[in-house]
């Protein structure tokens, strides 16, 4: 097993990039690229990097110099032929041949694009532009670099035995939050912590300890690379990002109303089974469900990813009912904010009334929280988001406010239009 501590002491970036392959990335970053591909490669987009946790000066923590470096390094990565072949002949969620081989010849000569970084104060503007097929896919790896400097900035100036005991602490709370989560039966649960994790080591190590601490209850992890080189199940269906792109571009209040339908109707057209899950709060999960098509009822179950996750739950089922469909043969995806305790709680709801999974996120892959003076290794919320498509802004509302992004002005016309009213808000942590 790798010895975390030493690699951290004695770190070469030319040994240890942060982002080591194009397929370093999460499994739905992949099959939505393959859905753009198929649709909307040319529409023009801008991602920009968004640091909800203002009170953390990154500009000032992360020299300027060295994130250009990683960024650049991600610009020469190219699909292996390893890779590719991983990608043409594995078997993902039951499907032999999930991509076409035209996305994959695609994919096999993909370059990442050119980004733009300013720095402004103490922060760092960071923005990709062009072909939403091309920048759709420098999210996660923005993500990673900037999370893994910060804690590179952190751990400057440990030495080796400060290292090895902060890594030891580290991986015994790791350990003792999979031990509870053995407690839990049924259980069914995945790594989706690759956009905020500590380090592309750490994650490997987290997903190792969740083989062997959870047996056939760890159902893979959203990381592709670590998918392929742990030989576990690659996890992840699709994101906000779709319908965002989808609604900025409709074209009059009509169509925007029917755009997070249209992402699904052409979802359904490439994938099946376990990949048919909604994820319905962009732009409120009441109002979604309210307005869904009768064929979403068929569909194999929904994530939940913004809002109080019990009441989301109950409304879910409540809905369900009202449909005609059974509860207990549906799959419902709990993916926002978790740690043990929170799954526990909704464990503990929800078992036998659907069938239930769990995307557990920061608090596996980046759960330092107090083994460094000051709070200084806690994570925070940072996103890398689709800010416009087509010329015009996106929007997000969430079911919690403090997730809401967009002009002021186009916010409020979403939420006429989605007929969203007053929402609770939560703080969000990560």
């Amino acid at each position: 097993m790798t010895d975390i501590a030493t690699r951290v002491h004695n770190h070469n970036w030319k040994i240890d990039p942060i982002v080591r392959s194009v397929i370093d990335t999460d499994f739905y970053k992949l099959l939505m690229a393959q859905s753009i591909f198929r649709r909307n490669r040319d529409t023009q987009v801008t991602f920009s990097l968004i640091n909800r946790t203002t009170t953390i000066p990154v500009a000032h923590l992360i020299d300027e110099a060295e994130l250009r470096e990683h960024l650049d390094h991600v610009r020469t990565l190219r699909l292996s032929r390893g890779e590719s072949t991983w990608l043409r002949g594995n078997t993902f969620y039951g499907e032999r041949f999930m991509f076409g081989a035209d996305f994959l010849a695609w994919f096999e000569e993909f370059r990442f694009p050119d980004y733009h970084l300013e720095r402004k104060g103490d922060q760092y503007e960071l923005t990709f532009e062009g072909d939403w097929l091309d920048v759709t896919l420098w999210e996660i790896p923005a993500l990673a670099i900037i999370m893994e400097l910060y804690s590179r900035a952190v751990l400057k100036g440990m030495g080796k035995f400060e290292l090895q005991v902060l890594y030891a602490r580290a991986m015994t709370r790791v350990w003792e939050k999979i031990q509870r989560l053995k407690a839990l039966d049924p259980l069914r649960i995945a790594d989706f912590g690759t956009r905020r994790r500590h380090s592309f080591l750490w994650q490997d190590w987290c997903v190792q300890a969740m083989q062997e601490g959870l047996g056939s209850s760890f159902l893979g992890t959203s990381n592709c690379l670590i998918a392929q080189r742990r030989e576990v199940e690659a996890i992840g269906t699709n994101a906000h990002e779709l319908p965002m792109v989808y609604a900025a571009t409709a074209v009059g209040n009509d169509a925007l109303a029917d755009a997070p339908y249209a992402v699904l109707e052409d979802w359904q057209k490439d994938y099946q089974s376990n990949l048919l899950i909604a994820l319905p709060d962009t732009y409120g999960t009441d109002g979604f469900l309210d307005r869904a098509p009768e064929w979403l009822n068929r569909w194999t179950g929904i994530r939940v990813d913004s809002g109080d996750p019990v009441e989301r739950g109950e409304a879910i089922i409540a809905w369900w009912k009202r449909r005609g469909e059974d509860p207990t043969k549906k799959l419902m995806i709990f993916s926002d904010g978790l740690d043990v305790d929170v799954i526990e709680t909704l464990h503990a709801r929800f078992k036998n009334r659907t069938q239930l999974s769990f995307g557990w996120g920061t608090r596996l892959t980046n759960d330092f929280r107090g083994l460094v003076p000051d709070g200084r290794l806690d994570p925070f919320s940072l996103v890398c988001k689709v800010v416009s498509a087509g010329g015009k802004p996106t929007v997000k509302l969430s079911d919690n406010p403090r997730k809401a992004m967009g002009p002021a002005a186009e916010i409020e016309r979403y939420k006429s239009v989605f007929k969203v009213g007053e929402q609770a808000e939560m703080v969000v942590e990560v």
